[in-house]
This record gives structure tokens, sequence and C-alpha cells, in this order.
């Protein structure tokens, strides 16, 4: 799976490719200059329960915010569960 990023000014999107397909996305919004909200994740249709969603958190936000100094607020209910389940995460949490 391959995890890509796309930043735009006040938005951004994490984008996961199985075999060049695009298997999911997690969409934030830059809240000031230290602080994304995780707002949304979607998995396409037929990739459900392979992880898609878990990976763009683990393998994408998290990466991205200690990479970038920025805490992570998870308001998409998925995005929020996977930093309840995965202690090692947390450090991002705003």
């Amino acid at each position: 799976m391959e995890i890509k990023h796309t930043a735009l000014e006040s938005k951004g999107v994490f984008t996961a490719f199985i075999d060049g397909k695009k298997a999911g996305e997690m969409t934030y919004s830059v809240a000031g200059t230290d602080k994304i909200i995780v707002d949304h994740t979607g998995v396409e249709e037929g990739y459900n329960g392979l992880g898609v969603g878990k990976k763009l958190v683990i393998d994408g936000v998290v990466p991205y915010a200690r990479e970038n100094g920025l805490k992570v607020i998870p308001l998409c209910p998925f995005a929020k569960s996977v930093f309840d389940k995965n202690e090692s995460l947390r450090d991002v949490l705003a």
C-alpha cells in the first residue's frame, strides 16, 4: 500500500493506493499554525477490511504531524478510534 499526501493552503488529504488504484483517503483541515483536524476517512468499495483507514493514520497522518511539529485533533470517529487503540500514537494528539 502506498500513501500519498496532497497539501493545499488550508486543507489536505492522504490517499492510499493499492496496486495503483485508489483504496481510500483521509482528509484534514489546518487549524492555526500547529494543528490539523482530521475530519473524514473513506475507504473505497472492495477495500474494506484491509486496514486501509488504519494505515492512513499510522503511515500518513502521524508521521506527517511528527515531522512538522503538528498536533492532531481527530474529529473523524474512525481516526479517533485508531488513536484510542494505539497509545504509541498519542504524542501527536492535541
